[in-house]
């Protein structure tokens, strides 16, 4: 029997103390031997079949051992039509029910009977309600006061607070734990969230329209990089920032003067990196090397092991980065060409930094923040050989920003790929090629 529905709170959000509605009980002639199962109906809604996602969600029922039914199936017949599927989905118990409804919540099967959001007050600073609802980095909508209300701001493991009285209208935004303050308004639980993962689009037509077919090493190059080029310009025209996250290879592999370019060209609006990065394109300017070795020559000059920490020496004595490039002791390279173009960049620091520059945020908390805020603003990121870096600025996007990896590593792109998000795309190659074709395609398009 299905215990009556508890009554809502007095702003007609679900409290904690309120349990959800029990999942009905039905009889399955399937189960070995008979006996009852819980079931619970999720929908599909969108380019369902030729996205992936209703292969997805069937694959997750039988791998974590639950069964289903197809209740109710339309199929779109023209390429902005969507589809739509209803399910039945049945397990042995209510735990094992909804951890396979957690699954397929993230991949963006929702309930049919959606509720109000159930909030639970933080008690204290830093600390989330148990059972807080862990984000995913797709589109989330909150259902309060029975409207759905967009999550601002989605990345990824975070929790989602709630402001249903704010002025203007209900609000929900995510929060890092650590920023989580005595008495906001967390979502628990799984009740009245809605998640949207991107769909792969049917129109593979115009600049991001290849922006969907993950990782190759065997894909021309050349075709791609242009049409990443072209990508890069689209985003341009439309008043769009194109976020860069480089590493030390970048210099090592003489790309260096190519990327300064793109951003005194105005094609990088934004850079993250590391200590390091900065030390060796400043040491190239200084010594014209970069970890000790010339990067046209390939020579090793004598006490040229020494460079990289001079170069730190210089720069902290004075002062800042852009204090070395109104000396003048700095004057060539992509720092210099950030300081002149006023184009923020954000510098992380690691535990393996050598000095570090005066510019360099030691503090972990305070450099997520500053990624954080880059990343929100982004429309196309390209992330440049760079694993570590591009992990970190990874997790504070969200699946719909455009993304492109480049790197020697099949692995490393992969994994920065494989993130959910239908408008990437990787290459696999090095990337001391791959920038000054780029800059070549982009400078040919003015």
């Amino acid at each position: 029997m299905t215990p009556a529905p508890t009554a809502p709170g007095p702003s007609g959000l679900r409290r904690a103390s309120q349990p959800d509605p029990a999942p009905k009980t039905v009889f399955s002639p399937r189960a070995e031997p008979q006996g009852m199962t819980v079931s619970r109906e999720v929908e599909l809604e969108g380019h369902i079949i030729d996205s992936g996602m209703m292969e997805a969600c069937f694959g997750i029922i039988m791998d974590m051992g639950g069964s289903f039914e197809v209740e109710e199936f339309t199929i779109g017949r023209h390429e902005t039509e969507h589809s739509y599927a209803r399910l039945l989905v049945e397990a042995d118990d209510a735990d094992h029910l909804q951890s396979i409804v957690h699954e397929l919540h993230q991949n963006g099967a929702n309930p049919s009977d959606p509720k109000d959001a159930t909030l639970d007050p933080a008690p204290e600073d830093q600390v989330v309600p148990k059972g807080f609802y862990s984000t995913t980095n797709h589109p989330t909508e909150i259902r309060l006061d029975g409207t759905w209300v967009p999550v601002e701001d989605i990345e990824m493991d975070c929790a989602v607070v709630c402001e249903p009285d704010a002025a203007g209208g209900p609000r929900a935004y995510t929060e890092v734990l650590n920023a989580v303050e005595a008495g906001d308004l967390v979502v628990t639980g799984e009740t009245g969230i809605r998640v949207k993962p991107p769909e792969r689009p049917r129109d593979s037509e115009g600049a991001f329209g290849f922006m969907q077919g993950g990782v190759s090493s065997e894909r021309p190059s050349e075709s791609t990089i242009s049409r990443i080029a072209d990508a890069i310009a689209e985003t341009q025209r439309e008043g769009g920032d194109v976020m860069a996250v480089v590493g030390p290879a970048l210099i090592h592999s003489g790309a260096r003067e190519d990327l300064a370019r793109l951003v005194r060209e105005g094609y990088v609006d934004m850079l993250s990196a590391g200590n390091g990065f900065a030390v060796h394109d400043i040491e190239r300017d200084l010594y014209g090397t970069s970890l000790g070795m010339d990067t046209e020559s390939l020579d090793h000059p004598r006490k040229g092991h020494k460079h990289h920490i001079y170069t730190i020496s210089e720069v902290i004595r004075a002062g800042s980065i852009p204090e070395a490039v109104e000396q003048g002791l700095v004057d060539s390279g992509v720092m210099y060409e950030c300081v002149r173009n006023d184009v923020p960049y954000v510098l992380a620091g690691s535990i393996r930094d050598d000095g570090p520059l005066p510019d360099t945020i030691t503090d972990a908390i305070e450099a997520q923040d500053a990624i954080r805020d880059q990343a929100h603003e982004a429309d196309l990121v390209l992330m440049l050989s760079t694993l570590l870096h591009s992990v970190a600025v990874g997790n504070c996007l969200p699946s719909t920003t455009r993304t492109v990896c480049v790197d020697i590593n099949p692995a490393t792109v992969t994994q920065l790929l494989d993130r959910g998000s239908a408008q990437a795309v990787g290459m696999v190659t090095d990337i001391g090629t791959f920038v000054p074709i780029l800059a070549e395609h982009l400078f040919e398009e003015r």
